[in-house]
């Protein structure tokens, strides 16, 4: 194998994700900011173990709800994807736009 497909460095660190206290009240819009992050960087575990909350959790519906409503104002169509699976993982479907990957 070439060595230009070996990763030498060390620096295999999970993500730091930056949350409030449990007791605040931004606390579970900030685990939902942190589950999507984790999805778009393709590490959900991470942000799972971070923030105590799982992929698709019902208690997060309405933050993921705004986190896609704003989205697609903004044309962040990546953001939006991601809002739309945890969603349908959540078994809450959302019917604004279209998820076709």
């Amino acid at each position: 194998m070439s060595r230009a497909f070996v990763k030498e460095d060390q620096d295999d660190r999970p993500p730091e994700y930056r949350l409030p206290e449990p007791g605040s009240p931004y606390y579970h819009e900030a685990c939902a900011w942190a589950l999507i992050t984790g999805a778009d960087e393709g590490d959900t575990r991470s942000a799972e173990l971070a923030t105590g909350c799982q992929w698709g959790e019902r208690r997060l519906v309405p933050h993921v709800q705004r986190i896609l409503d704003q989205a697609e104002a903004d044309d962040g169509w990546r953001v939006a994807q991601l809002c739309r699976r945890f969603l349908k993982a959540a078994g809450t479907d959302s019917t604004a736009g279209t998820d076709s990957t």
